[in-house]
């Protein structure tokens, strides 16, 4: 039976040992419309391994994001499965520091959605991802914003299914990291408005 419970930010620690490890075998190309764009998979030349914690600091980017940031406004939620912390996720809204909120504060971010590597597939991920949606609502907002990237297919796969929309495409978003300077910035929107669908549009819609 798995559990989801909001702890405090002193678990980081464990939190952190949950890895973000994955292959990225094929990604997104974007291709611009008239009226929009569409995001077309094909195969990298060359399949590679991608790990979003990879961070100078000791037990990886996690441990940096209270010295970065006031996470006093933000819910760090743990998944278990009896002792074993098999996913977890954060969630931000109400910090002026972080640029993705808009300044809004009926916007929350999705900050990270993470998955033990063998547990994935599980329904695990989709817990979570209600989890924070639900979180974020009973807290008054009425979006929850995601960034992903075009090299991160599954997780654009996996937002669009829980109907969040495609509302933005940055192609030279990370032109200043040179290691992701090829990677284009997806920000993806749900709504949280009772008895939203929140279907994205065609042009929106990631495509094989």
């Amino acid at each position: 039976m798995i559990g989801i419970s909001e702890v405090g930010s002193d678990r980081l620690p464990e939190y952190a040992r949950i890895p973000t490890v994955f292959e990225v075998r094929t990604a997104f190309r974007v291709e611009p419309l008239d009226l929009g764009f569409r995001l077309v998979e094909e195969p990298v030349p060359e399949p590679y391994v991608k790990d979003y914690d990879a961070s100078d600091y000791a037990g990886g980017r996690v441990l940096g994001w209270a010295l970065h940031f006031d996470v006093s406004n933000w819910g760090f939620l743990m998944a278990h499965d009896g002792n074993e912390a098999v996913g977890a996720a954060t969630v931000a809204l109400r910090t002026p520091a972080v640029h993705m909120l808009e300044d809004r504060s009926d916007l929350a971010v999705l900050w990270d959605l993470r998955v033990q590597s063998g547990r994935r597939r599980q329904g695990i991920g989709s817990a979570l991802f209600r989890y924070a949606a639900d979180w974020a609502r009973a807290r008054g907002c009425r979006q929850m914003k995601i960034e992903t990237q075009n090299t991160n297919v599954p997780a654009c796969r996996f937002y669009a299914a829980r109907g969040c929309v495609l509302g933005g495409v940055n192609r030279f978003g990370y032109a200043a990291c040179p290691a992701a300077a090829h990677e284009a910035m997806l920000l993806w929107y749900l709504d949280l408005s009772p008895g939203s669908t929140g279907r994205a549009g065609e042009a929106c819609s990631p495509r094989a």
